[in-house]
């Protein structure tokens, strides 16, 4: 019996034992060359692939501008709409100049109007089909040196050499600077091509020049892209630090918020430890269960204490001191008032209303966003005089701090610090559900508008 089973002879580079490619699905990647010059020859490749031929004549057309700067802004109605269009005039007048060029070497006849309109189409085609346009100027180009008459420059008629540069530089504008090295490739193997097979029988080329010229066009629309790209990742990044600035600055200013409500928070807490711990002994014989009820409260109150300890440590910066002195108060808003006066602000207080003790977060976001407000003043519009004004109505407090415009403004220096009080007052204000404005005067100043809401209990109680 004959034995049918196939031997195959190894592949050169391949291991003895290989099969056919046809016997293993992945047998070809075994013998795919691996040097880094075939990549980066295969990338190339693919990369001209995807550039010039892959939807070579994909329909895109050019977007109108919007107009920009100073003039474009100033501009309404139909002279607006036409700025929109600028581009696109702007080259539909190079396309022109080429038909007008084409039409003066060849004259006004059937051949002046064939030849300007080959050098005319591509032109118009980079505003629609910009890659196909790059291939519609070499056939428009092959088809002009064919057709004219003007032989002094070859294989580029001036005609379509001014109309290929245009080509070159508007297709380069609107794709990628890999784009633009590949048509300048391309062109200089059509130029080479031109040359070697139909130049004898021309005295003067043009192959020179093109490149030359063609070279400096595209560089220029490359470093431009090159910087446009730059600054757009610039742009991206600002705009992401910004808004990461901003997020930080809100967490900071809620952690300076929390540090500062725990002496307040705290103090509560003690004060129901220490009451509760105290409430049995204030009652003649009290019932187990009263006893009991209070020192359940008072382990809880106790351990709230130990928790929020445990909290404040989490937000606690390292360089955080513990204050020596309990929060302030709008009792001592005098002795702040004070402390600004000698800082070289003029300022004046206010207050309406009955004046009476509110609850201790109120008071003490209360005296923090005047304090603000005013450090504002001194930072912001130097020389310019203030008043507070603190009104106890019906249902909460309200704040006014004013500020007038200051004497030099040009002396004015940018504050690296700018908006970050704001956010903290937004903060203050948000957390006791209250309302906040804060706006520029009409005289130039700056004012800010505050109201804390009071529950009626909490009023009654203090």
């Amino acid at each position: 019996m004959t034995d049918t089973t196939r031997t195959h002879p190894p592949y050169p580079d391949g291991p003895a034992d290989s099969a056919y490619p046809g016997d293993s699905a992945d047998s070809y990647e075994a013998y795919r060359p691996r040097s880094p010059e075939f990549r980066a020859a295969v990338d190339a490749l693919r990369g001209m692939w995807q550039d010039l031929f892959h939807d070579a004549f994909a329909y895109r057309p050019l977007p109108r501008k919007e107009p920009t700067g100073r003039l474009g802004r100033s501009l309404r109605g139909r002279k607006r709409e036409y700025a929109s269009w600028s581009r696109h005039a702007l080259v539909g007048a190079g396309g022109a100049l080429a038909m007008l060029i084409a039409w003066a070497d060849d004259g006004a006849g059937l051949l002046g109007v064939m030849t300007g309109l080959f050098v005319l189409a591509p032109v118009l085609m980079t505003l629609v089909r910009p890659v196909g346009a790059f291939w519609l100027s070499l056939a428009s180009t092959l088809a002009v040196s064919v057709v004219g008459t003007a032989y002094s420059n070859w294989p580029w008629l001036p005609a379509s050499f001014l109309s290929h540069l245009l080509v070159l530089t508007v297709v380069a504008i609107r794709t990628r600077p890999r784009t633009a090295a590949w048509m300048w490739l391309l062109t200089a193997a059509y130029g080479f091509v031109a040359e070697t097979v139909f130049g004898w029988e021309h005295y003067s080329t043009n192959i020179a020049p093109m490149l030359v010229f063609s070279a400096i066009v595209l560089l220029a629309v490359t470093v431009w892209h090159i910087r446009r790209q730059a600054e757009q990742e610039v742009t991206a990044q600002q705009t992401v630090t910004a808004h990461e600035r901003s997020r930080r600055t809100l967490l900071e200013e809620r952690t300076t918020i929390a540090r500062e409500l725990h002496d307040v928070v705290a103090h509560h807490m003690s004060v129901v430890a220490i009451q509760a711990e105290a409430a049995p002994y204030r009652v003649e014989n009290p019932p187990p269960e009263l006893e009991k009820a209070f020192a359940t409260i008072r382990e809880n109150a106790v351990a709230a204490l130990t928790e929020l300890r445990r909290v404040l440590g989490v937000v606690r910066a390292e360089d955080y001191e513990v204050p020596d002195a309990p929060q302030p108060t709008l009792a001592e808003l005098d002795g702040l008032l004070a402390n600004v006066r000698e800082a070289g602000l003029e300022v004046e207080k206010g207050v309406t209303g009955a004046v009476r003790e509110l609850p201790q977060g109120v008071e003490l976001s209360a005296y923090r966003i005047v304090q603000e407000a005013l450090s504002n003043t001194l930072r912001h519009a130097p020389g310019a005089s203030a008043r507070v004004e603190v009104g106890y109505v019906l249902g909460g407090l309200g704040l006014r701090i004013v500020n007038s415009a200051p004497p030099n403004p040009s002396l004015i220096k940018p504050s690296p610090g700018a908006g970050h009080g704001i956010t903290g007052m937004r903060e203050r204000v948000t957390m006791l559900n209250g309302g906040m404005t804060a706006e520029p005067t009409p005289s130039g100043g700056y004012e800010v508008t505050v109201f804390l809401p009071v529950a009626a209990a909490s009023e009654g109680g203090a």
